[in-house]
């Protein structure tokens, strides 16, 4: 798809790789320094190396990631607004839609490129932290695999959102200040019934079951895919439906 092509170039030239690298090492590093708190879990029944990937990649779930995965989309946006992007762009003989779905694969890229930075780093993290508390905080690749894909897998419909929104939204700081403040209730909103409605608090979700398989007191450990598979697969289609008519038509008027 030369589109996506086109659009994986244009990425290269920008510092935006930087902003998926910091976060992981925010998150880790701390970790790894302050892993002796992870030996006060044993009320609630989860082994100290389990508590730290746990908590490690909640604080990556929650805010962390979808916080890159908003910078990313305004800034693949900002792009092609700066000295008339959006209008070379769809002067080509493409359509408006390829190319709105060509940019959203690239930040589907990005968000892959973000996974594999957390899971480097979880590592990093857990050998120094192993070295540190002289104890094994290291687990299998498998494992992490598992929960790293998904997370991956939760983040698409939130991702969607996001990009409608940024194509809907031409003022860069309301798009980021919307996608940013939706997710200051994604927590609460995983304690109510209404919690599918709300793709936001989809991977947080996701780390919150698997804390369940450890300690079974503390949220539940099975998966509801009824209804969020069907509810986050409508909402991530219907965004991007309304993305690819919107893509560009604030930017040529």
């Amino acid at each position: 798809m030369n589109e996506l092509k086109i659009e994986l170039i244009k990425i290269r030239r920008s510092h935006i790789f930087w902003i998926l690298l910091i976060p992981a090492v925010m998150m880790w590093i701390p970790s790894a320094l302050n892993a002796d708190v992870n030996f006060r879990m044993n009320d609630v029944g989860i082994s100290p190396e389990h508590n730290f990937f746990i908590q490690g990649f909640m604080g990556m779930a929650w805010f962390m990631i979808p916080a890159a995965l908003i910078v990313c989309t305004v800034l693949l946006i900002q792009n092609e607004r700066t000295n008339r992007g959006f209008i070379k762009m769809l002067s080509l003989p493409v359509s408006a839609a390829r190319l709105c779905l060509a940019k959203f694969l690239v930040m589907a890229l990005l968000m892959t490129v973000q996974m594999l930075f957390t899971i480097l780093f979880y590592y990093a993290g857990a050998l120094l932290a192993s070295r540190l508390e002289d104890y094994d905080f290291v687990l299998g690749l498998p494992y992490v695999l598992h929960g790293a894909a998904m997370i991956y897998l939760a983040v698409i419909p939130m991702s969607a959102i996001f990009w409608m929104l940024a194509v809907l939204i031409r003022t860069p700081i309301f798009s980021a200040g919307i996608c940013l403040a939706s997710l200051v209730p994604s927590v609460l909103m995983l304690n109510t019934k209404l919690w599918a409605f709300y793709p936001m608090d989809y991977p947080f979700y996701m780390l919150m079951t698997e804390y369940g398989k450890q300690a079974a007191e503390v949220f539940s450990s099975e998966i509801k895919w009824m209804p969020m598979l069907p509810i986050g697969g409508a909402a991530a289609a219907g965004c991007l439906f309304i993305a690819c008519v919107r893509f560009g038509k604030k930017d040529i008027w």
